[in-house]
């Protein structure tokens, strides 16, 4: 067994601590805080829900106590930390008045244009509202903001997504009248004039709101961040027996895990991963199968570069047939393997004047000879280029201690020289407590291809789980690279994607 120390994160003056929150509180975020002197963000919403988010504007300028105890939580709780403001927190000004406002949208034409049976049709109407006019005043202004909060009603939570459905009684009729179907049938055989492919278009974009509005809003290059009307203001929305319709965290918890997500996606950076190696460079392969093709093996590829201050950037990589029907895997044909990595080495090497002297590629799956020799041919001498693969291991070994409490993170169980299971979820010490609802699930971390040592690579794992800037929790239980995998690809097929191949992570969370 092996046990990894709590990796320790970078704050303001060179401060480490391991817990977000702590850094933010005590130092504030790291690096130079006069480059971003105030937070420029713009907020889009239906009348009421601007109003909301609004109040809530108000409150994140001043301090956010803690919950009371509840009567079944100890008196202190060490994982609650009070907000004490977003200049407090962050050292840059917070407009308590939203300095760009869209109130235009109609709930009532919204919540009317969700119930169009078609479902496909009715969120890509639902997200033209929205899109239309972010670009338009994006356009109209000289200087944008740095992002848009978008306020949505519930009824685009529960009727934008996959599975949701409306009651028969309640459809309306659309104007598409091609089905599914037939859309697939046109990939194979078009027709002459293209009519019927113009309507079917409507089948290239998901039935997700969130997904299809972060996917659309790519090639205009405008960052969201997307929040709920219940979230914003829980106790205006309550069911017959006067209960919230919906359970959320306590306001401190939401305004720092809100305010990290804005620091972020104005240009800040919160806090970055403290004694780094230098010239390491941490890649996450992304595939994504759309169902919109009739080939089953048609997928679209990208790479996801981490960086040791926690910088994302997402390569939108080739369509083809990566999908293995045989071994339900991806793989890259060698050109595309040497052509994404290459996108890689090229950026890191504008932004530091020269390649990463380590490259690790973390996948889900193995790595087949003719996708090394691709990854390989993209790397110089100088860089040591390394496999990994991460993947689940729920069911494969589960670790028990006396006590209260379960496994520590960061406890290694090592099965071979190039093979471990970790378990970065259990007993947090600052936190004395276990977040999680159920015993600890380790991951299989695996050296596939290249040398490192194995503690190196576990270390790597395990301090990749601290920056996720979509929130401040104290960890996740996946590495950035494996764990927004999915939602990358998801904003991926979304949408025709005919934009820039390149585009900060910030984009697509």
């Amino acid at each position: 067994m092996l046990y990894l120390e709590e990796p320790q994160l970078e704050f303001r003056h060179g401060q480490h601590l391991v817990y977000p929150r702590d850094g933010l509180y005590l130092y504030g975020p790291v690096g130079e805080t006069k480059e971003l002197p105030t937070i420029r963000y713009g907020v889009i919403g239906t009348p009421d829900g601007v109003g909301r988010f609004k109040a809530w504007a108000q409150s994140m300028a001043g301090f956010i106590d803690i919950p009371p105890p509840g009567p079944r939580s100890r008196a202190v709780e060490p994982q609650h930390v009070p907000f004490p403001g977003f200049a407090a927190a962050f050292h840059a000004d917070w407009p308590v008045e939203p300095p760009y406002i869209i109130d235009s949208l109609d709930p009532d034409e919204i919540e009317q244009t969700l119930r169009i049976a078609n479902r496909h049709e009715a969120v890509r109407n639902t997200v033209d509202m929205f899109v239309s006019r972010l670009v338009a005043e994006n356009n109209r202004l000289e200087s944008a903001p740095q992002f848009w909060f978008v306020v949505i009603p519930e009824k685009v939570y529960e009727l934008g997504r996959p599975k949701s459905t409306v009651r028969r009684d309640d459809r309306v009729a659309g104007e598409v009248t091609i089905s599914q179907r037939r859309a697939k049938e046109l990939q194979r055989q078009p027709t002459l004039f293209g009519e019927d492919e113009r309507e079917a278009e409507v089948y290239q974009y998901a039935t997700h709101f969130r997904r299809q509005l972060k996917a659309r809003l790519l090639k205009e290059r405008i960052v969201t961040q997307i929040v709920r009307e219940t979230t914003l203001a829980p106790g205006d929305f309550r069911r017959e027996s006067g209960m919230p319709i919906r359970r959320v965290e306590d306001p401190a918890t939401i305004a720092w895990k809100m305010g990290t997500g804005a620091y972020y996606k104005a240009g800040g950076k919160p806090w970055q991963l403290a004694d780094v190696r230098p010239g390491v460079c941490y890649v996450g392969l992304v595939y994504k199968r759309s169902e919109l093709t009739s080939d089953k093996r048609h997928a679209c590829c990208a790479a996801q570069m981490f960086l040791a201050d926690g910088e994302g950037v997402v390569f939108r990589g080739a369509l083809g047939p990566w999908f293995q029907t045989d071994t339900k895997q991806f793989h890259l044909d060698k050109d595309a393997a040497r052509n994404l990595i290459k996108m890689v080495v090229g950026e890191y090497t504008r932004l530091h004047d020269g390649p990463p002297t380590e490259l690790f590629i973390h996948a889900k799956s193995a790595f087949t000879d003719n996708e090394w020799r691709g990854f390989s041919s993209a790397c110089g001498d100088e860089t040591n280029l390394v496999g990994v693969q991460i993947a689940e291991a729920r069911d494969d070994l589960k670790l028990y201690r006396p006590g209260e409490y379960p496994v520590i993170r960061g406890t290694a169980l090592q099965i071979g020289e190039r093979h471990a299971l970790l378990w970065t979820s259990g007993y947090v010490p600052r936190l004395d407590t276990y977040m999680g609802p159920e015993t600890p699930n380790p991951i299989s971390v695996r050296v596939l291809r290249g040398e490192c040592p194995l503690t190196t690579v576990l270390a790597d794992v395990l301090g990749l789980t601290k920056i996720n800037f979509n929130s401040c929790l104290h960890n996740d239980r996946l590495p950035v690279t494996i764990r927004f995998a999915n939602a990358v690809g998801d904003v991926l097929i979304s949408a025709p994607m005919d934009g820039e191949p390149k585009l900060p992570f910030k984009f697509y969370i």
